[in-house]
């Protein structure tokens, strides 16, 4: 058919020319953009802008640095942030950009004047972070407050080093220009928002520093209330985040994600009632360097979980163990918690035998994915003074185990083979890091060729395709909550 009034591209009707640029990745439509007024004008169509996914700082990922994304995440936000309809946007520092404070005097410059209480003063790079920091979120919230169309909102803040630090405290506020008004105008902007929603169905605000109050949920709108399926409340500041009569409100919630801690037996007798949408996903992240300040006193009991299984019968939990001693893992992995997914990550903390005979006997028939992680140059060995691997154990036990992630224990290279013909290829992942794996003299010598080989062929039989160990430790490790954000976005969504 020819074209009329022109030749090419120019001659398409607008209503054409945006349908085809839907095609376009989110970053490919902003290159577009730059072509020529009429595309810039098609491209800025809001049909085209209903999701918005943005990753400022955190390196090589956010594909900048600090500050100078500031421009670049205002202009987004302003074209978008009063009509998109599901935005994602992580906050990280960026690589390199924060150290911890020094506790050398005479590494504090000489133009920081001493702080009254005697302290030294902040660095310049730590106040630089957290006024950036505010300014961001100042601008996000600023952009999507009247926003009514708004249905999904998700936030990160990798603020954990900011706020273990004791940056968030108003003496430090008082050292970042105008700190403390922006974060009561940010706080403001935020319960704004939540009054003006109308239709919101996923809200998930993990580590956003300052962002949430335990006010903030009671300025939630009715309309977006009843339309509330997933909510995530992650936070390392002292005190829950939702109030029992907050949660009474979200009765058509079937997926939840919050710390252990603020799981009381209350919270759980109200997911119990059969009056509310059955809870299909939990997530908990249990943070052992956090209870010293959020007691487990008062969280939920073993009938707790056999009340709300009773109602919830679909209900899966996740929950990620950062630094947890053993006593304190035994306390909260009660027999009726419906467990699928357990991530045991720590640095000073050492799994015991006795945890994961526990485990592998109470949650034989639910578990799917077990990572068992550490960041310490000490490599404990599980199978001391035992005749059974009690990984090798849970592997026969747990019949749905269809994902197994191991670093900083050893694991004998006999066990690994013996894990992988227990599981076969119902086994999809079996990520084992190369310094993990030790082998025994006593069956090498017996061996001919090269043990690794042996290895690797032995468990790739047993998995029924091509495995290899894990040669570089980085790709396993990551920042843990970070991690645990990402993995219950997806485990929420599963449903």
């Amino acid at each position: 058919m020819a074209l009329c009034g022109g030749v090419g591209a120019m001659a398409l009707p607008s209503e054409l020319i945006v349908h085809i640029f839907s095609f376009l990745s989110d970053r490919d439509k902003l290159r577009a953009s730059a072509v020529c007024c009429r595309w810039r004008e098609c491209l800025f169509y809001p049909a085209l802008w209903t999701e918005l996914k943005l990753r400022i700082g955190g390196g090589p990922l956010g594909g900048g640095s600090g500050s100078d994304e500031n421009p670049r995440l205002e202009f987004l936000m302003r074209k978008f942030g009063y009509f998109v309809r599901e935005l994602q946007l992580e906050l990280a520092p960026i690589e390199g950009y924060l150290s911890p404070l020094s506790n050398d005097p005479s590494s504090a410059r000489m133009d920081q004047p001493n702080r009254p209480d005697g302290d030294p003063p902040l660095s310049e790079q730590w106040r630089d972070a957290m006024a950036n920091y505010l300014d961001q979120l100042l601008c996000v919230v600023t952009s999507i407050r009247n926003n009514r169309n708004l249905k999904k909102l998700t936030l990160y803040g990798d603020t954990c080093i900011l706020q273990q630090e004791g940056l968030y405290e108003s003496s430090n506020m008082q050292q970042i220009h105008q700190g403390d008004k922006k974060i009561n105008e940010i706080q403001q902007l935020f319960m704004e928002l939540l009054s003006n929603s109308r239709q919101l169905r996923w809200l998930s605000c993990s580590f956003m520093l300052v962002l949430v109050t335990p006010c903030s949920l009671a300025c939630l709108s009715n309309p977006s209330a009843e339309t509330l399926r997933h909510l995530s409340l992650l936070d390392h500041q002292l005190g829950p985040l939702i109030s029992p009569s907050e949660l009474d409100r979200l009765s058509n919630l079937n997926s939840l994600a919050l710390d252990f801690s603020d799981l009381t037996s209350e919270l759980c007798g109200l997911l119990a009632s059969p009056s509310r949408t059955p809870l299909h996903r939990l997530s908990l992240l249990l943070n052992g360097a956090a209870l010293e300040f959020k007691s487990l006193e008062g969280t939920a009991t073993e009938d707790d979980w056999k009340a709300l299984v009773r109602v919830s019968a679909n209900l899966r939990v996740y929950i990620m163990g950062l630094d947890v001693v053993s006593s304190e893992l035994l306390r909260v992995l009660k027999p009726s918690l419906p467990l699928v997914r357990l991530h045991l990550d720590s640095y000073s903390t050492v799994v015991t035998d006795g945890t994961l005979e526990l485990i592998s006997q109470q949650y034989n028939k639910t578990l799917t994915h077990f990572l068992l992680q550490r960041d310490n140059p000490d490599f404990p060995d599980l199978s001391i003074n035992r005749n059974e691997d009690p990984l090798v154990l849970l592997a026969w036990r747990c019949s749905q185990l269809a994902v197994l992630v191991i670093h900083g224990y050893t694991v004998w290279s006999h066990n690994l083979v013996a894990i992988s013909r227990l599981r076969g290829s119902s086994l999809r992942i079996l990520t084992v890091s190369e310094e993990s794996i030790d082998f025994d003299p006593d069956q090498t010598v017996c061996m001919e060729g090269d043990p690794v080989h042996n290895l690797v062929k032995e468990v790739s039989l047993g998995l029924g395709r091509v495995w290899h160990p894990c040669l570089d430790s980085s790709l396993i490790l990551s920042e843990p909550t970070q991690q645990f954000h990402r993995e219950l976005q997806a485990f929420s969504m599963g449903m």
